[in-house]
């Protein structure tokens, strides 16, 4: 999604976070051909594993006449507070968060936990009409687990929209989804007849976790209304405050490289080709463990608090607060990164000019310790990359090899994506050996400093972030520093309270602004 250069919501990268009891008006630019599935979330510490909500940007005209929209916002329940996960992940020594403790579907699960809100305490229901087509709108809002999702005796989903993006319909009979994913299938309801066969109303969504020590299972009920005059059978009925006895529904297990080469772009997308890439950067994906844990990509390990004492990347500031604030000393060096594999050494970020066209390689490598008896394990990581989407140009096992990438790309025409899995495809190998690659294309059009990091949350306050820098100075700079002072400051007068109304600055109407 488009956003203006002070409202992308990363802190320590394009704006500081919102004081506590303070408030921030976003302002968003939806061009023609943006509307589709997001969702909107803190990019402080842990709080995105509650901080969420769906963002649905309308068409106008959709391409896909159904007769209702439906969603389904998946999260995760941990049993510690935000804070003791956070302070565990920067330890030393390293404190794990815990596994799930299970998934939230629209608010909504059981729980053993203490439960505030007793209404919350229950499945999900999501009610339908029979011999209807929805456009069914899965949102991942997790926080660690990749997952599997399918649907009781409905095992037809037409994807259609990939993470704001049109498609072309892929059938699936399930769907994974990883957090930051959106995808959006067609669903048709039964009909009288099925359902008077079938003798229920009510059929289960079930979703489990997958890649991770242990398997989590959760619940939601999509329940039809009776206007089909079912004779009600009280044993068929699917409870809200109870599990089912068994598991409704057999998904398989983890399908490396879902979805890729399958999925075409429903309107011509401009697909750069190899001929058109102007350089490749890769980014190492390696786990470092001593006493404590981290992520780097490539050497890098970004964190967003300055209190940790591992050694992260730690801005004082927001990078493009310290770009305006110090242009000669945090602007990049284009040709310095060019000679390091696309990172500047100096600021430890990924300058790039407008009108590149980059081929971003992730790369898993087997986590690195210190004492070289515990390394070699991978992770599953989706990678999110912000202020552009980019034409996933899928994955394998092994080291990249880009002879092997082009072949697979051969008859596809990749879609445009802003999150993507890197899949491990094992789940340990030796110390420092590739073994699991994602790369992409991506065509810089939108000055700015943006981040691609993972969006599993544990990676990212573990240091698995990169910023990226789009443009030279003054196109990055080219609203007036005057025009911005208000975002200059922690606090400033652009993030408003009970006392003051914020002095809200719209980007479009400034001389120069994007």
């Amino acid at each position: 999604m488009a956003a203006y250069p002070f409202s992308d919501g990363t802190p320590l990268a394009s704006q500081w976070p919102i004081p506590p009891q303070h408030f921030f008006d976003y302002e968003l630019h939806m061009p023609n051909g943006s509307a589709g599935t997001y969702f909107y979330h803190s990019h402080v510490g842990f709080q995105a594993v509650s901080c969420s909500g769906p963002l649905i940007v309308e068409d106008k005209v959709p391409p896909y006449e159904v007769d209702g929209d439906l969603v389904v916002h998946i999260q995760e329940l941990f049993n510690e507070t935000d804070t003791t996960i956070e302070q565990g992940l920067q330890a030393t020594p390293f404190v794990w968060s815990g596994e799930t403790n299970g998934f939230i579907i629209n608010g909504k699960t059981i729980s053993n936990f203490g439960v505030t809100d007793q209404s919350s305490s229950q499945l999900a229901i999501i009610d339908i009409e029979p011999n209807s087509l929805y456009r069914v709108r899965f949102i991942g809002g997790h926080s660690l687990s990749y997952s599997a999702l399918g649907v009781e005796d409905h095992t037809d989903l037409q994807v259609i929209e990939a993470d704001g993006g049109y498609t072309k319909p892929h059938s699936t009979t399930f769907l994974q989804i990883g957090s930051g994913q959106r995808f959006s299938a067609l669903l048709k309801s039964n009909t009288c007849n099925e359902l008077k066969q079938s003798g229920k109303l009510d059929y289960y969504i079930q979703i489990e976790s997958r890649e991770r020590p242990s398997n989590t299972t959760n619940y939601a009920i999509l329940r039809y209304n009776n206007s089909c005059m079912i004779p009600s059978d009280p044993s068929k009925s699917a409870s809200n405050t109870t599990y089912p006895n068994r598991k409704p529904i057999a998904l398989p297990p983890t399908v490396d490289g879902f979805l890729d080469y399958v999925l075409q772009p429903l309107y011509p997308n401009d697909f750069p080709s190899v001929s058109q890439v102007t350089r490749r950067v890769v980014l190492n994906v390696q786990q470092i463990l001593d006493k404590y844990i981290i992520w780097k990509d490539s050497s890098v390990t970004w964190t967003a608090d300055t209190n940790d004492s591992i050694p992260h990347t730690t801005p004082s500031q927001p990078y493009l607060v310290s770009l305006y604030k110090n242009q000669t000393a945090y602007t990049p060096s284009y040709s310095a990164a060019v000679k390091n594999g696309g990172l500047d050494p100096s600021t430890n970020t990924f300058p790039a000019k407008v009108g590149e066209v980059l081929e971003i390689v992730l790369q898993n490598i087997g986590a690195h310790a210190i004492d070289n008896e515990t390394g070699g394990g991978l992770d599953v990581h989706p990678w999110h990359a912000h202020g552009e989407h980019y034409y996933d140009i899928g994955g394998g096992p092994g080291a990249f090899d880009p002879k092997v990438a082009e072949e697979r790309l051969k008859g596809t025409e990749p879609v445009l994506r802003d999150t993507t899995m890197l899949f491990r495809y094992n789940a340990t190998t030796q110390p420092n050996e590739k073994q699991g690659w994602r790369a992409w294309r991506l065509r810089v059009q939108q000055p700015g400093v943006w981040m691609i990091h993972c969006h599993t949350l544990q990676h990212m306050i573990m240091g698995m972030q990169t910023v990226w820098v789009f443009g030279d100075a003054e196109q990055v700079l080219a609203v007036p520093k005057a025009d911005i002072e208000g975002y200059l400051t922690y606090g400033g007068d652009v993030y408003g309270n009970s006392s003051h109304a914020p002095d809200v600055v719209h980007f479009s109407e400034l001389e120069g602004g994007i």
